[in-house]
């Protein structure tokens, strides 16, 4: 027989990690069986500019789920669409390609794409890969267009994610969990206190003295972990080693130049700065590592590049890339940076977020608190971690540079056997083999391989069968296709016209 029901959650921490994880189990919980609580102290949460934010195409099932509109959601958080990041400088000076949603069409006769395009390459032909993807094309153009599935066409099913101000978007989902009866308290978590018997958290003491307790706790805290390392101390797995950028300084500035549909990245001495257009500003940031630079020279650096006038001073935020050992200890779950934290190079943050609170749902305790539950979360969190680190660890590389000490480190790091062996495997015949919790499939991986220059020794021979003039005719098409459906498309600046912020 099932243990007692969990009768009342406390959340630890606002901003974006506290409210997901608030209006998620606002929207899934019986409003009556389970009382849903945050504790957010409102100097924390910010005032002013927020840090841009970026995303992933899956917001969109966590947007689904809570039936956010996406209008009033993109009125309200100053947002703009993403199609993808388009990076400079990466693996050589004066490169620039991108990874963008999606892939790179169909495969001809079952082998993937970029195998004939590797044919064509080799043949000279010169056309870029980006070519083949209608997510590049149209942000190249400056277009965008939601995706209409009744389309017979490229744009029946492209893929896209936002831009969005996370103070607004934190700001947005506590009005969605509010209006579902969380309760929101205001105060800052002084003191913790943990069972005798068995170590779980039972009750936290705010600053005026007042005393909370619930049957399970969210760590939304950040990176200061305050309820899963400070008071139950699960560890913490440092990856210093193969990501040592570990500071980030941001600052917002006004946007002179073109409202983008993507991200762009763009490689510094000593790390690399981000570029996030919103409605009404350019939100900056540089990602460095401090063992090489000192933050008032990194401040220097990211203002020498802004490229309008700056609207807020810079703020400095510090991080080691990394997680818990144990994200859901005893009665507890950590979320966000609490759980861990990954640099922001391929915006995982809020997609972290989310599948912890998707996992969290499917693996929902009751008052027995089973391990093997929490045992089974931790051990397929802590894979999907390893992969997304290993995808951000192939950005630095999977390089020809040798300018700076930073570049010269990270060419030669001694690497994760996984991401090894998908290195190896990839010059050795074009594939990438996939482990279990990916995050990236095959496109993604090959966009930074050939982006960066990382050609494999082959393509598959088995193409050779296609005469080539037929192969070069219907990837000429290919292209001809996605351009005209790109060109098409009404400019991104416009489709925002629609969505101002008030």
């Amino acid at each position: 027989m099932a243990a007692g029901r969990i009768r009342k959650i406390v959340i630890v921490g606002g901003g974006i990690a506290g409210w997901i994880a608030a209006a998620a189990l606002a929207r899934l919980l019986p409003r009556e069986q389970t009382r849903i609580e945050l504790i957010e102290w409102e100097e924390a949460a910010g005032v002013g500019l927020g840090v841009g934010a970026a995303a992933v195409p899956s917001i969109h099932a966590l947007h689904s789920l809570l039936g956010i509109e996406e209008r009033d959601f993109l009125r309200t958080t100053h947002g703009t669409f993403k199609l993808g990041i388009e990076f400079r400088d990466w693996g050589r000076l004066d490169n620039v390609y991108a990874h963008c949603f999606g892939d790179f069409g169909a495969p001809i006769e079952g082998v993937s794409p970029h195998h004939h395009w590797l044919r064509l390459r080799a043949l000279g032909d010169a056309t870029p890969l980006g070519e083949y993807s209608l997510p590049y094309v149209a942000g190249r153009l400056g277009r965008f267009t939601p995706p209409d599935p009744n389309a017979h066409s490229p744009i029946a099913s492209h893929e896209y994610a936002y831009h969005v101000d996370g103070a607004l978007y934190a700001r947005h989902l506590r009005a969605y969990a509010e209006a579902r009866g969380v309760v929101r308290r205001e105060g800052k978590v002084v003191d913790v206190y943990l069972r005798g018997m068995d170590g779980f958290v039972e009750t936290l003491t705010l600053e005026d003295g007042e005393r909370v307790d619930a049957d399970f706790f969210i760590d939304a805290s950040g990176s200061r972990g305050l309820l899963i390392e400070e008071a139950l101390q699960a560890g913490y797995e440092d990856w210093s080693h193969w990501l040592p950028c570990n500071r980030a300084i941001a600052a917002p500035c006004e946007r002179t130049g073109e409202l983008t549909p993507y991200t762009i990245a763009t490689v510094r001495a000593d790390g690399w700065q981000w570029r996030i257009p919103l409605q009404d500003r350019i939100d900056n940031g540089y990602v460095y590592c401090s063992e090489l630079v000192g933050d008032d020279e990194a401040e220097g650096a990211l203002c020498a590049h802004l490229e309008g006038r700056a609207l807020a001073e810079p703020r400095v935020l510090r991080f080691t890339n990394g997680h818990r050992k144990r994200f859901w200890s005893r009665n507890c779950l950590a979320v966000g940076l609490a759980a861990g934290v990954m640099e922001p190079l391929e915006a995982t943050g809020i997609q972290l977020i989310q599948s912890a609170m998707e996992r969290f749902v499917q693996l929902f305790p009751d008052m027995a608190f089973d391990p093997r539950i929490a045992n089974e979360y931790n051990r397929v969190t802590a894979n999907e971690y390893a992969r997304i680190r290993d995808f951000l660890i192939l950005h630095y590389c999977v390089t020809e540079r040798d300018d700076t000490a930073l570049w010269r480190y990270c060419r030669t790091m001694r690497l994760p056997e996984p991401l090894q062996y998908k290195i190896d495997v990839f010059r050795s015949c074009g594939r990438v083999p996939l482990y279990s919790d990916e995050s990236y499939q095959e496109p993604s991986w090959v966009s930074i391989f050939l982006g960066q220059h990382a050609y494999p020794d082959r393509y598959d021979p088995i193409i050779d069968r296609i005469p080539i003039e037929t192969l070069a005719g219907e990837m000429r098409q290919r292209r001809a296709e996605i351009r005209r459906f790109a060109e098409a498309m009404p400019a991104h600046a416009d489709v925002l016209s629609r969505y101002r912020c008030g």
